[in-house]
């Protein structure tokens, strides 16, 4: 139902009211624009004006106040005169001594161009909104290709964030592994070496209660929410006065591994579901970043990368294998293992020297990284051999994966840039836990075996235990 306003003496006639009634509109009529100024509202979505009403002492305060309300504009004569204070106004539309029907009809039709420019002014916010995103997650993949020091890569995550939501701080808290704790990781500046010890329980505070249910809070009012008071100790640290806040979990694969908060708009109002939206949006893509830099700094501090082509080493392999057998059994998925080793790399050897031999790798090994998921683990096993394991990935699909990198390795043209073109392939071997291996050993052994099947009969191929 549309509400309509009537105003002028000569539209106060119950026959247009009945006309607009009987076709779902709510009508008011008003004698003049003094009477209808003070039931102005947004809920008013058509004025149907006498012409002569701008001749009013309260006409440019009606103006101002009727703001983009669309207004018919009657007269009882065929001349433009006295039209023009309305030219100005959006969505304007005159039309002389029209009749019930012919009233009706201007009445639907400027109602439904009224939908149409508000459909498209929505369309324009959420194509302004979607370029943001887009160019949040380019500077994300560009971080990542430049850089995976995780606070490099949780600072620019947030400038975008802030930036997108209006917010005026942010903070992010990542899950201890060991304890389940909620450890506070970073937020803007020097104010994070403050906080730095700053830990939350599961359920603790609104931080802690989003990490364990796993669903976003918006706080509109922190000072009527009991739940609260946990992070009073953050504002102190960094003499900060939180009014409102969203808080988000980060997750991966249905586990939350952190939660991302960000604190006051900008403006002063609180935060909105569309807010809510966008945010949940960038964090669902910014987790794997998060997690992928995570990962590659604790990588870093174990000392368990390759010293040539910086993928990890055998040791870290065996604790991921561990750790995502363990995952698979609790939430009853798969892991897959790839083993993959070059065909004939002695000859490369013994052709170009080691020296050679050993960019070949490197190469091979920023290959399998390119296309491969971020949540994917590469490991140098050792020679040219490669390890990679596939979490939540069934057998059929890790036959697909490893066909696919067969492919793009069959088809690479390696050292290009140093003069050499090489042309190379590679034997995979696929297994996966539990359709054909029940434990780490089995699973190691078993895709092994499956790839030197492939190396001492046909090479460039794959073979899948399924």
């Amino acid at each position: 139902m549309s509400k309509v306003f009537l105003i002028g003496k000569s539209l106060l006639r119950e026959e247009y009211e009945a006309a607009l009634s009987i076709n779902g509109h709510e009508v008011s009529r008003f004698k003049a624009i003094d009477s209808a100024l003070p039931e102005l509202s947004e809920k008013v979505e058509l004025i149907v004006i006498e012409k002569e009403q701008s001749k009013e002492d309260l006409f440019k305060d009606f103006i101002k106040a009727s703001g983009e309300i669309p207004k018919l504009v009657v007269s009882y004569a065929s001349s433009f005169k006295s039209f023009a204070p309305y030219l100005k106004e959006p969505l304007t539309c005159h039309v002389c001594n029209p009749s019930e029907k012919e009233l009706l009809y201007f009445v639907n039709r400027m109602l439904y161009e009224k939908n149409i420019l508000a459909e498209n002014k929505r369309l324009k916010h959420d194509l302004a909104t979607t370029k943001k995103e887009l160019n949040f997650f380019e500077e994300v993949s560009k971080t990542l290709t430049s850089s995976l020091e995780l606070n490099d890569i949780l600072v620019m995550i947030m400038k975008k964030v802030k930036e997108l939501t209006k917010a005026e701080a942010w903070s992010i808290f990542l899950v201890d592994e060991e304890t389940g704790d909620l450890v506070f990781e970073k937020t803007e500046g020097e104010r994070t070496k403050k906080i730095k010890k700053f830990r939350l329980r599961p359920g603790e505070g609104i931080v802690g209660r989003v990490a364990q249910e796993g669903i976003p809070v918006v706080v509109p009012d922190v000072s009527h929410d009991e739940r609260f008071r946990c992070s009073i100790d953050i504002d102190k640290g960094m003499h900060f006065k939180t009014k409102s806040l969203m808080c988000v979990p980060i997750k991966s694969k249905g586990y939350t591994f952190g939660v991302l908060e960000v604190v006051n708009k900008t403006r002063g109002e609180s935060f909105s579901k569309g807010d809510l939206d966008m945010l949940m949006r960038i964090v669902d893509q910014a987790a794997l970043a998060i997690e992928r830099a995570s990962l590659y700094q604790k990588m870093a501090e174990l000392a368990i990368t390759d010293d040539l082509t910086k993928l990890f080493n055998s040791r870290y392999l065996n604790r991921t294998i561990d750790m995502e057998l363990q995952r698979c059994n609790r939430y009853h998925t798969s892991v897959s293992l790839i083993f993959m080793d070059i065909d004939y790399f002695k000859q490369i050897n013994d052709q170009y020297g080691h020296l050679v031999g050993s960019k070949v790798l490197v190469e091979v090994g920023q290959l399998l990284i390119k296309h491969l998921r971020s949540v994917d683990i590469v490991a140098r096993y050792g020679g040219d051999e490669f390890v990679i394991v596939l979490p939540q990935t069934p057998p059929e699909s890790a036959a697909q994966i490893a066909e696919r990198i067969r492919k793009e390795i069959e088809q690479n043209v390696f050292l290009k840039k140093e003069g050499y073109s090489l042309r190379m392939t590679a034997s995979f071997g696929v297994a996966s836990h539990p359709e054909s291996a029940k434990t780490k050993e089995d699973l190691i052994r078993l895709a092994d075996n499956a790839m030197y099947r492939v190396k001492y009969h046909t090479r460039n191929g794959v073979y899948a235990i399924v």
